[in-house]
């Protein structure tokens, strides 16, 4: 019989195969279990069994794989359940993650309703609106994509100018090319803006039945206003365990960090 030797070099292969293979398996084994544990809460829910939907969409949030449509489900769940402060919180978050989602903007309306505080939001300027109605509609992860997209249609349609020798298609490639080139800047001008933005208005729900909004950061201090839960708050500040908020109306005061869960 012939003895066959396998190398160190043949022995290295083989074993980097072996783990390549190893881990494929465990990644495709992993997000079959976690489409299952999906699927199940949403079958849980469909029962209107919406606690047990919840906990089981919980256990996916805890594992990081998170989505807008998981916590839009999440806000549908506790929307079900009449909490107040956590289908608001986990619709805002939906919309966070994807500004686009229509369903969640459109449920976090309804949620809004069973809400105490009545805040009117101050006017708008027209260059205001004009960024809630377009720029805001993508979150700056989209917009970088906007971006690479633009960056890609730029080099084709120049590479498309460059071997041309027709002139009227030389001048559409060209036109097209300046087009996707001012995209392309701008785009990644309101990355970058809505990046510094994300950072800097670090937003906040209201999750105690009622709080005690203070002029200043101390117990003894004179109450400012008082707020109820669900209610939306911009965070500016924080002092202890206080934190400085500012409310869509303008009003400014301090609470307690334990009031409020930070999107």
């Amino acid at each position: 019989m012939m003895n066959v030797k396998i190398t160190n070099t043949k022995k290295f292969f083989l074993l980097g195969w072996l783990s390549f293979c190893f881990f494929l398996c465990s990644g495709v084994g992993i997000a079959q279990t976690n489409e299952a544990l999906f699927d199940q809460a949403n079958e849980l829910y469909r029962t209107n069994k919406y606690t047990e939907a919840i906990s089981v969409y919980k256990k996916l949030e805890t594992k990081n794989l998170v989505s807008s449509e998981l916590y839009f489900n999440l806000g549908n769940a506790y929307y079900k359940l009449n909490k107040v402060a956590e289908s608001i919180y986990y619709f805002e978050k939906a919309l966070l993650v994807n500004p686009l989602n229509e369903d969640a903007r459109v449920n976090l309306v309804f949620a809004k309703r069973m809400t105490i505080d009545a805040i009117e939001e101050l006017p708008k300027t027209l260059f205001q609106n004009i960024e809630t109605e377009f720029v805001e509609k993508l979150s700056y992860n989209q917009w970088a994509w906007v971006a690479v997209i633009s960056s890609l249609a730029m080099g084709l349609f120049f590479m498309l100018y460059y071997f041309s020798y027709i002139p009227t298609r030389k001048r559409l490639y060209f036109v097209s090319t300046i087009v996707t080139v001012l995209l392309l800047i701008v785009s990644l001008l309101l990355t970058f803006k809505e990046f510094g933005k994300s950072q800097n208005n670090l937003e906040a729900i209201i999750f105690h039945e009622n709080v005690s909004v203070k002029v200043s950061p101390t117990d003894s201090s004179e109450e400012a206003f008082e707020l109820h839960e669900g209610t939306k708050v911009f965070v500016l500040d924080k002092v202890a365990d206080w934190k400085k908020i500012r409310l869509a109306d303008g009003k400014i005061g301090w609470l307690t960090k334990e009031a409020i869960r930070e999107l």
